[in-house]
């Protein structure tokens, strides 16, 4: 898999420090399996009058003990931390690639997919290095120690271990891994078949409550549930299987090696303590097959879940820089040159559209809705790309600046505009990391927020839920507008920021808007009703072109 080797290879480091200690911890559970039963047995006989030394089994007895304990807490602590590591190596991945293919919805995906691409799909990955890699890797590590020490001390029973070990902890896993790919597929696509319906359920809750389609809605999650259900319990009889499989093969084994440890031990090539030693210890390399056979039944959904998530990871997004990018132009005025823009062959959006809007000046647009107000601030920013004409700033036309530099120049104020989970002040730093408490009271102070947040105990360190759940709906806008104001962007580019207000608090939002943004070039797109000489000039969008007002 692609995607988990390029993630390994970054953390090289610390998988291979966990894997050493999970090979130290086998080894030392392996030998102080042999030598306990060696001492056992030799203490036993010495008791018959044979001679035995009793301290040495017993300080290895206590040495290895301690050891096995040791790096299996090693073991733990750097395998984990490794593994949570490159989880978040995973989503900080994937979500570098969704930012440039949300505004295009992705083209075949829908939110819910995406969101179970982020979730489900990431947590199926979690665990692969711990329950296959890692012990695969030390089950073979082990088998060679293993295989060298029964050469020098009982080289009869080494084909034997090996053939057991090998079809146990290997050549086992692997039919299981052929056998439960389809149903590991399966599991990773019912899953994200039942979040996308109940996210499509939460988000249109409104819609199938109005046209009395609930019980449709719902009888569709039942049966996405029923499918999860019924592919997670196929992948669980897989996975119930492991252990059965280890004790049939580790007794086989087992008993296959005592038959040619006794014929040894009559001929006289090796001593009772020792050979109680050989079978222990090969009763103790059997301890790494159980977590791969449990990871085998597993590894179908990873290996369906990683091709999902390397699947984003590869998509290219439609807008892409320039080879050779120029600099943006600090100021000047922006441009749309005979701009035409259409969604498929039928739907013409812009046509001719031209329009200059110089340094400093505030417009509004106005038109209905569909008209295609939102694709025009869209156009700008470049989150779509023009059929025809151009749109330049400063002269340059905005296909030839890196996108970063276009974006850092132009921010983005719409009626979606989001709060996040976490502090009023992790909510501003979005627009500039770098800004202390000062700076944020003061664009707080712009929106009229600032006598709220210092009101709060916390005061900027505030805990907002949910999407802003603990603000009210004018609250919420006025902090997404404190962010927007807290960029150093020169354009602010506001599309529908009153939707949803009441009347009187989308005039006092407006008011403000147009104060705290003056010596910043401002394009308001809105259906509201704007006071007086609000903005220096209002244009009406229709038939894909523009026409000014008054």
């Amino acid at each position: 898999m692609r995607l988990l080797c390029s993630l390994f290879a970054a953390r090289a480091g610390g998988l291979s420090l966990a894997l050493a200690l999970a090979c130290m911890t086998l080894a030392a559970g392996v030998a102080l399996f042999g030598v306990s039963g060696w001492f056992l047995t030799g203490a036993a006989l010495a008791a018959s009058a044979m001679t035995f030394d009793l301290f040495a089994p017993s300080a290895m007895v206590r040495g290895f003990s301690f050891l096995r304990i040791a790096s299996r807490y090693g073991e733990r602590l750097s395998g984990h931390a490794t593994t949570f590591k490159i989880l978040s190596d995973i989503r900080v991945r994937i979500f570098s690639r969704l930012i440039p293919l949300v505004p295009f919805k992705a083209a075949a995906h829908r939110t819910g997919d995406f969101v179970a691409r982020l979730t489900a799909d990431v947590e199926t990955l979690d665990m692969v290095f711990l329950q296959m890699v890692a012990p695969i890797a030390t089950a073979i590590l082990g088998a060679v120690g293993l295989g060298i020490f029964l050469v020098l001390v009982m080289p009869d029973a080494l084909p034997v271990v090996l053939i057991g070990f090998g079809l146990t902890a290997l050549a086992l896993p692997a039919l299981i891994v052929v056998a439960g790919r389809h149903s590991g597929a399966e599991t990773v696509r019912t899953a994200a078949d039942l979040r996308i319906a109940v996210l499509d359920g939460i988000d249109g809750h409104a819609d199938l409550v109005a046209l009395g389609a609930v019980g449709e809605a719902r009888q569709t999650v039942d049966a996405a549930a029923a499918e999860v259900r019924r592919a997670r319990l196929r992948q669980a009889w897989r996975i119930a299987c492991g252990p059965g499989f280890v004790v049939l093969g580790s007794g086989a084994t087992l008993i296959g090696t005592l038959w040619v440890g006794l014929q040894v031990l009559a001929e006289g090539r090796v001593s009772g303590p020792v050979m109680v030693g050989v079978l222990l210890a090969v009763t103790a390399i059997f301890e790494v097959a159980g977590p791969i056979l449990r990871g085998a039944g597993r590894l179908g959904a990873a290996s369906a879940a990683a091709r999902r998530v390397q699947s984003l990871v590869d998509m290219q997004p439609a807008i892409r820089d320039t080879a050779r990018p120029v600099a943006m132009p600090a100021s000047g005025t922006i441009s749309f040159e005979n701009v035409g823009y259409s969604y498929g062959r039928d739907h013409v959006v812009l046509s001719g559209l031209d329009l200059d809007i110089r340094d400093g000046e505030h417009i509004a647009i106005i038109g209905e809705s569909g008209t295609g107000k939102s694709t025009l601030l869209g156009l700008l920013l470049r989150l779509y790309e023009v059929d025809a004409g151009a749109i330049r700033i400063g002269g340059v036309d905005i296909r030839d600046v890196r996108q970063a530099d276009l974006h850092a120049h132009i921010a983005l104020l719409t009626q979606e505009a989001p709060v996040f989970i976490g502090t009023i002040r992790d909510n501003l730093q979005i627009a500039d990391p770098a800004a202390d408490d000062e700076a944020l009271y003061a664009v707080l102070a712009k929106a009229r927020l600032d006598g709220f947040v210092r009101g709060l105990p916390q005061g900027l360190g505030t805990w907002l839920g949910e999407s802003g759940e603990t603000l009210s709906a004018g609250q919420a806008r006025r902090l997404c507008l404190a962010r927007t104001l807290l960029s150093p962007a020169k354009v602010l580019l506001l599309d529908e920021p009153t939707a949803g207000l009441d009347r009187p608090t989308e005039a006092a939002f407006l008011a403000d808007l147009l104060a705290v943004t003056t010596g910043r070039t401002l394009v308001l797109a809105t259906h509201a009703a704007l006071p007086d000489g609000a903005v220096d000039q209002v244009y009406r969008l229709e038939a894909g072109a523009l026409s000014p007002v008054g």
